[in-house]
């Protein structure tokens, strides 16, 4: 990882409170519920198979332990939140924040799981995954709002065919889900 800026953080902090409300994911704590779940179920599942063998020992309790803590560690989920200029994404060890409205790049990684990249003017990145705006409108409105300032400044060079993939993807959930509601599906 780079150097961290003080003063650029300081600015981003500063934008963050004048911009006043700010949005979460609010899955969040329903992932993190179930990665808990997950890691739990594990660990009582290899106890009770342990145990069945007859032969239960602690170095291998302690093994299906670290197991356990590496599922949960794997499956913890990143806290996205947005505000007026900024988009943030936490883990276990740290933070990661971009200024959106400064954006120079988005874009969308393909593979196991899809990724969406944002990089700011200053050089920092954060990537999320995209069904993180999807499940929330109101994180995806405001990300939004500030990409389409960063194109209007000219700041964002590329970006424009991801952001309208995950825009269409977005109205295909609104439009299913609409359906789904009234009973037209």
């Amino acid at each position: 990882m780079g150097r961290r800026d003080d003063a650029r953080d300081d600015t981003v902090d500063a934008h963050a409170q004048e911009a006043g409300r700010a949005v979460y994911d609010r899955r969040w704590t329903g992932d993190l519920h179930s990665s808990i779940r997950c890691a739990a179920l594990l660990f009582g599942m290899l106890l009770l198979i342990d145990w069945g063998s007859g032969h239960p020992t602690w170095w291998r309790t302690a093994l299906w332990l670290a197991l356990s803590v590496l599922l949960f560690l794997v499956l913890h989920p990143r806290r996205v939140s947005a505000g007026e200029g900024w988009l943030a994404s936490r883990g276990l060890i740290g933070t990661q924040r971009v200024r959106t409205d400064m954006l120079v790049s988005l874009r969308s990684l393909e593979g196991v799981s899809q990724r969406l990249v944002l990089r700011d003017a200053f050089g920092d990145r954060v990537e999320l995954d995209p069904q993180v705006l999807v499940n929330n409108p109101d994180l995806w409105y405001r990300l939004h709002e500030d990409v389409r300032r960063s194109a209007e400044l000219g700041s964002l060079l590329c970006g424009a065919t991801a952001l309208r993939h995950i825009q269409e993807r977005i109205e295909r959930e609104t439009a299913h889900t609409v359906f789904k509601m009234s009973g037209m599906e």
